[in-house]
C-alpha cells in the first residue's frame, strides 16, 4: 500500500472517530444546557475546567514523551518498544497517585479558594475523573505512535459515545450536575481498561522482550517529558484558566455562555483534528527514513486545504451566530453570540496548529514549542484578567485570539525550520482563500435576517457551502477526484 493510500486510510478511520465523538458531545452538550439551568451548566463546566487544570500533573507529558520514541524506535530497534511502554505506564501511575491523594486532601478548600462551595462534591468525584482520564489520554497517545491509528479512533469513539448515555442517563434519573460527571468518569473507566488491555496484547505481549533495555533511553523519556509538559502547561492555561477566571469573575452564567462557544468551535475543528492525530507521528517517521521532503509536501498539502475549508467556514459562522445559537441552545444562551463570532478567528487558527503542533512534538523540537506556547499562555492570562473585568466574557475572547495568534505564527515558523515549506505557495492559496471567502459571504449576509427555523438556517448554510464549492473547484484549489482517490 502507498504512503498516501495509508494516510488515507488512517485518516477516514481518526475522522470517523472524532465525527463519532463530537457528535456525541455536541448533542451532550444541547441536551444538558436544556435540562439544566445555566447555574448547573456552568459549574460542571466548572468543575471540568479545574479537573483540567489539575490533571495536567498527572499527565506531564509522559505519554507524548513515550510516543516520539515509539515513532522512532519502531523504524530502528523496534525491540525497545515494550521497554518505552512499560517505563512510560509506570511514570504515570506514579504520577496519578500523587495528584489524586493531593485532590482528597484539598478539594474542600479548593472550592472555597474558587468562591463556589458548591463545587467541593464534584471535586471529590474528580478524582476518579483525573485518574482514569489520565490513563485514556495515555492509550491514545501511545496508540497514535505506533501509528495504530483506528483503534485509537475508536476508543475516542467509544469514550464520547458512552459518555453521553452515562451523563445524559444519570442527569435524567434526577441526580443533577453530579450525574453528569459521573458519565464522564464511568466513559472513561470504560475505555482505559479496553484501551490498556488492547496495547498489552497487541504491541508489548507478542514482541520479544528478551533484549534488555537501552542505555539511557529511560533518561531520555524523562528529559523529553520537560518540555511536553511545558506546554501541555500552557495548555491549560489557554483553554482551562480563562474559564476557572470567568467563573470568578463573572459566575457560573459567564461560564455557561464561554462553554457553548469552546463547543461550538471544537465541533467544527474535526476535519482538522483527524488530520494532524494522523499525519503528526507520520513526520518523524519519513524523517527517519531520509525523506523530509515528502514530510513536507504532505504537510502544506494539508495545511492549504485546512484553511481552504475553515477560513470560509469561520465567516460563515460569524454571519450565522445569532439564529444559530437561539434555535440550537434557546434564547437563554444569546450571551454567547458575540463570544462565539470572536472564536470564529480561533477556529482558524486552530485548524493551522491542530496540523502543526504535535508534529513538532514528534519532530523533537517541542523545547521550541514550549517556549513560544508558554510566552502566549502567561500572556493570555494577562490578558484575561484586565479583560473580562472591563468588557465581560468576550474579553475572554479577545484575549485568546490575540494569543493564539502569535503562537500559531510561531508554530508554522518553527516547522518551516524543519521542513523548508514553500511560502509563496501558501501565501498564494491563501489569497484565493480569502478572495473566495468574501464572494461566498455576501449572500449569506443579506439573507442571515430571514432564517427564524431549522429550515432556513440550513437553507442559508446549504446556498454558502455550494457557492464555496464551486468557486474552489472551477479554481482548481479543490481536486474532487485526487481526494476521493486519496480516500477511496
Amino acid at each position: 500500500m502507498s504512503l498516501t493510500s495509508k494516510l488515507g486510510d488512517r485518516f477516514k478511520a481518526e475522522f470517523m472517530g472524532q465525527i463519532i465523538a463530537v457528535v456525541s458531545s455536541a448533542l451532550l452538550t444541547l441536551i444538558l444546557a436544556r435540562i439544566l439551568n445555566p447555574d448547573g451548566y456552568g459549574l460542571l463546566f466548572l468543575a471540568t475546567s479545574v479537573l483540567g487544570t489539575i490533571q495536567l500533573f498527572s499527565k506531564l507529558g509522559i505519554a507524548k514523551s513515550a510516543a516520539r520514541f515509539i515513532a522512532e524506535y519502531k523504524e530502528t530497534n523496534p525491540s525497545q518498544l515494550p521497554h518505552i511502554v512499560r517505563f512510560a505506564f509506570i511514570l504515570n501511575v506514579v504520577t496519578v497517585i500523587i495528584v489524586c491523594v493531593s485532590l482528597l486532601i484539598s478539594h474542600e478548600l479548593l472550592a472555597t479558594v474558587i468562591g463556589e462551595p458548591d463545587l467541593a462534591s464534584l471535586l471529590s468525584l474528580g478524582i476518579l475523573f483525573i485518574a482514569f482520564g489520565t490513563f485514556v489520554t495515555f492509550v491514545r497517545i501511545i496508540l497514535q505512535g505506533f501509528e495504530d491509528i483506528k483503534p485509537a479512533a475508536a476508543l475516542h469513539a467509544i469514550d464520547r459515545g458512552s459518555r453521553l448515555v452515562f451523563a445524559v442517563g444519570l442527569v435524567l434519573l434526577g441526580y443533577g450536575a453530579f450525574g453528569a460527571l459521573m458519565g464522564y468518569v464511568l466513559a472513561h473507566i470504560l475505555v482505559a481498561i479496553i484501551g490498556l488491555i488492547y496495547i498489552y496484547h497487541h504491541h508489548l505481549w507478542p514482541k520479544n522482550t528478551s533484549t534488555s533495555i537501552e542505555t539511557g533511553i529511560r533518561r531520555r523519556i524523562a528529559e523529553y517529558t520537560i518540555p511536553l509538559t511545558a506546554t501541555s502547561t500552557a495548555n491549560v492555561l489557554d483553554k482551562r484558566v480563562d474559564t476557572i477566571l470567568i467563573g470568578f469573575f463573572s459566575g457560573p452564567v459567564g461560564v455557561a455562555y464561554y462553554t457553548i462557544g469552546k463547543q461550538v468551535i471544537s465541533f467544527i475543528e474535526t476535519p482538522m483534528s483527524a488530520l494532524g492525530f494522523t499525519l503528526s507521528p507520520m513526520y518523524e517517521v519519513q524523517k527517519a527514513k531520509g525523506k523530509s521532503e515528502t514530510a513536507a509536501r504532505i504537510y502544506e498539502e494539508g495545511l492549504v486545504h485546512g484553511l481552504l475549508l475553515y477560513i470560509p467556514a469561520a465567516a460563515g459562522l460569524v454571519l450565522v451566530a445569532d439564529p444559530m445559537v437561539e434555535l440550537f441552545f434557546g434564547s437563554n444562551y444569546l450571551g454567547a453570540v458575540p463570544i462565539l463570532q470572536v472564536l470564529s478567528i480561533y477556529a482558524v487558527l486552530q485548524s493551522v496548529t491542530r496540523l502543526t503542533s504535535n508534529g513538532l512534538d514528534f519532530l523533537g523540537r517541542a523545547r521550541e514549542r514550549a517556549i513560544v506556547k508558554g510566552i502566549t499562555s502567561v500572556l493570555n492570562v494577562a490578558l484575561n484578567i484586565v479583560l473580562i473585568p472591563l468588557i465581560g466574557v468576550v474579553g475572554a475572547a479577545f484575549a485568546t485570539v490575540t494569543t493564539y495568534s502569535i503562537y500559531t505564527l510561531a508554530n508554522v515558523y518553527i516547522i518551516h525550520t524543519e521542513l523548508n515549506l514553500r511560502i509563496i505557495f501558501i501565501l498564494r492559496r491563501m489569497v484565493a482563500t480569502l478572495a473566495i471567502t468574501g464572494v461566498m459571504s455576501l449572500p449569506i449576509y443579506f439573507t442571515v435576517d430571514f432564517i427564524n427555523s431549522f429550515v432556513g438556517l440550513f437553507l442559508v448554510v446549504g446556498v454558502g457551502i455550494a457557492i464555496w464549492a464551486i468557486l474552489a473547484v472551477s479554481s482548481g484549489l479543490l481536486d474532487i477526484a485526487r481526494i476521493i482517490s486519496t480516500l477511496s
